[in-house]
């Protein structure tokens, strides 16, 4: 099968790659061990739910249903499990799972390895996780599998003539949490009907995150009650429009929270600052005072940086696509971002919502921060709907969860269903 002939081109090519590259190094170390730290680590006769995300953005789109999981039903354990080092990396010591690792590669003989130690009495793959080998095996096992926050589009390889293997994928989930009634509709028009449209967990997330949101001293004396611009995962392009204006305009202070943070791209930015400004790391209570731009250089802050701003930036779309534009908004403060957002449907509700704002060049981001500064009510308006876009979209962790079958029974007859193949109720 071409599927499986495409895992194994990829393994050798990570293996190849893991010499020469950090990531790839990573994820091999990491894949090296999983069985035997499953083996350690796995309770004798605990009952697993199994969470699966690519990378740390499904991990935060699945956080708020692990957390609600952990709460509510105290005695089940969770296995979280990543693709991705970028996933695994930075989120192998999260305490709301009890168990974290990669997921081996999705093989045959990797599958039935994995499955048969860790026997989930249920499983979660969250957004875009389609692993085929995995979902067939779930399948056959009787163990109930859900998609959680997908997201459908016409141009995915389900909805191709050429796409029946991959359609036949869809058919293994137990149920499918869409985001949006437009997913639902291109599910039903080839035959996938245990579909419903629940919304993003994501704003259950950052709803989450603001509750959770760090006191920063040394922010809030440098913001001193002054008209404060954000700046959130800023590249080079983004950073020639703000900063420019920035530089003209001294009633306004800037936080840059630059996406990378490496020395090259500090001193860059330093370099087309023409205003005082000072490095988190090396900011004091002095110093901070003084400065009017603040340059974020250490990661885990942005999302609690964003409540001392009046108005944000969010970087990436003048490349491949906008970030997280949602951990801004839930602060209620409008959210300006480049013209690379059609893929992101935040984006576009917020645009829709007038919360959130494109522009293509210096001069429309000009011509819009000029109106921000200059009328207040726009500015209050704007930030209102971008924050009420955010609260009237949450919900959609108990929305999967009140119609997913918890009891304990489930658990207890899978290892007679496996052997027997008879079929349960899983969910309603």
């Amino acid at each position: 099968m071409l599927y499986n002939l495409a895992i194994i081109i990829y393994d050798i090519a990570v293996h190849l790659a893991a010499p020469f590259s950090r990531k790839p190094r990573k994820m091999m170390k990491g894949h090296w061990v999983v069985y035997e730290l499953l083996r350690q680590q796995l309770e004798k006769d605990a009952r697993y739910i199994w969470f699966h995300a690519a990378s740390l953005g499904e991990f935060e789109q699945g956080r708020p249903l692990i957390e609600k999981i952990r709460a509510k039903y105290p005695d089940y354990r969770i296995l979280l499990t990543f693709f991705s080092p970028s996933g695994y990396e930075v989120r192998k010591n999260y305490r709301g799972a009890d168990i974290v690792c990669y997921l081996p590669f999705d093989k045959p003989r990797n599958v039935k390895k994995f499955l048969d130690l860790v026997n989930p009495c249920m499983a979660f793959f969250i957004k875009y996780e389609f692993w085929k080998n995995y979902l067939d095996e779930l399948h056959k096992r009787r163990i109930p599998v859900y998609s959680v926050s997908s997201i459908f589009r016409r141009g995915q390889i389900f909805f191709k003539w050429y796409g029946g293997t991959y359609r036949n994928v869809l058919r293994n989930f137990d149920h499918l949490f869409v985001q949006n009634e437009r997913s639902k509709r291109y599910l039903a028009k080839i035959g996938i009907n245990r579909v419903t449209v629940v919304g993003d967990t994501r704003f259950d997330r950052v709803l989450q995150i603001r509750e959770e949101a760090k006191d920063l001293p040394l922010v809030e004396l440098f913001k001193n009650n002054t008209m404060t611009f954000v700046a959130g995962s800023s590249w080079q392009p983004d950073e020639d429009l703000f900063i420019e204006y920035f530089n003209q305009h001294p009633e306004v202070k800037l936080i840059i929270a630059p996406h990378v943070i490496d020395e090259n791209h500090l001193v860059e930015i330093i370099r087309k600052l023409k205003r005082p400004y000072v490095r988190y790391t090396r900011a004091d209570e002095k110093n901070v005072r003084k400065a009017d731009c603040l340059i974020i250089d250490c990661f885990g802050l942005l999302s609690s940086i964003y409540r001392y701003g009046e108005i944000a930036y969010i970087g990436g779309g003048f490349g491949v696509g906008i970030h997280n534009t949602l951990e801004a908004a839930v602060y209620g403060i409008p959210v300006i971002f480049g013209p690379k957002y059609q893929k992101f449907q935040e984006a576009i509700r917020l645009l829709e919502a007038k919360g959130g704002f494109s522009i293509k060049s210096y001069e429309e981001l000009k011509a819009l921060l000029d109106r921000m500064l200059e009328d207040e009510e726009f500015l209050r308006e704007s930030g209102m709907n971008a924050g009420l876009y955010v609260t009237d979209n949450a919900g959609a962790t108990d929305r999967v969860l009140n119609m997913i079958n918890f009891s304990t029974r489930v658990c207890f007859l899978f290892p007679c269903l496996k052997s027997s193949g008879k079929s349960f109720s899983k969910i309603y």
